[in-house]
């Protein structure tokens, strides 16, 4: 099911109110480490290979500048460019050597609604990729709001190459490589950013981070839980300026043996919201998040 263009998740960069503030919390509680600092933003790594998973950039309010994406090869850089214009997008970065931390070669293309996907090829990596207990190693996947789910599958499969692995009531699943999903596309009225998940090394960490972010005074706002599509266990919170974050375990690894299901396919039985059955609904809290962090305009 790969993409032909993207192999992966490569990082998420987001404005913040309170760069000092962020930094504090994402090396001291979140575990990440410091890979690279400018005057006005920070680049925060995990043990993986990523020069980094996190950008943070100082600014007065909390938005989403982009999502990156790393290109299988340079060639295919120069595809996405006209197929991202194509299906109805813009580049809004023209191809080019990228100056911030981590390098490489990029563009920057958005999708009709907005959507700012940085494309990446021969950035940075670090050799010192070694697993270490509740450190996060890479991210999973970036999950996405939008108004109109089947018009923004159909851009992000047609402009990056990914492919439906499933399709709930509530959301699209989308595959570029082995993980079950790399983007998703949440059903809402709203085009803001869902939530970004961390791969950890495994579930014992997924729950003992929850047990850390617990005592920084950041509630579990929805876990301890195994999802349904990508079978990943999971525990959910809200970062220090509303961000929705995730600790995740246990991706599920998928070929083109994998055959898309449907909503039908993702029920559960009265009470339960995910295959453990042990979770309670996502926090009220949580649902408010997912629905208050946007994109910067043009």
């Amino acid at each position: 099911m790969s993409s032909r263009w993207i192999s992966g998740l490569r990082s998420v960069a987001l404005d913040v109110p309170d760069l000092a503030r962020a930094e504090t919390f994402y090396t001291e509680v979140w575990r990440l480490k410091v890979a690279a600092r400018t005057a006005d933003a920070i680049y925060l790594r995990g043990t993986g290979a990523d020069h980094h998973l996190l950008a943070l950039h100082a600014a007065d309010t909390l938005a989403i500048r982009q999502v990156t994406l790393r290109a299988r090869d340079e060639a295919a850089l120069a595809a996405i460019a006209i197929a991202a214009v194509a299906a109805g997008g813009r580049v809004q970065q023209d191809l080019a050597p990228i100056v911030e931390p981590g390098g490489g070669t990029g563009l920057i293309v958005r999708d009709p609604d907005g959507r700012l996907f940085q494309v990446v090829h021969g950035d940075t990596r670090h050799e010192d990729n070694a697993e270490e207990p509740d450190r996060p190693i890479r991210l999973a996947h970036a999950v996405l709001n939008s108004h109109a789910v089947a018009a923004s599958q159909a851009w992000i499969e047609q402009a990056l190459g990914f492919t439906l692995a499933d399709r709930t009531r509530i959301m699209a699943f989308l595959n570029c490589d082995r993980d079950h999903h790399t983007l998703a596309l949440g059903d809402a009225d709203n085009e803001a950013l869902n939530h970004i998940a961390f791969v950890m090394p495994d579930v014992d960490a997924v729950m003992r981070g929850g047990g850390r972010m617990r005592d920084a005074g950041h509630a579990i706002e929805w876990g301890p839980g195994r999802h349904g599509p990508g079978n990943n266990a999971f525990n959910y919170f809200i970062g220090p300026f509303g961000e929705v974050i995730e600790y995740t375990a246990e991706v599920e690894q998928i070929d083109d043996s994998y055959r898309a299901g449907g909503p039908a396919d993702w029920t559960w039985p009265p009470g339960r919201v995910d295959q453990w059955g042990i979770s309670a609904p996502p926090s009220a809290a949580l649902k408010a998040a997912q629905r208050s962090v946007f994109f910067i305009p043009t």
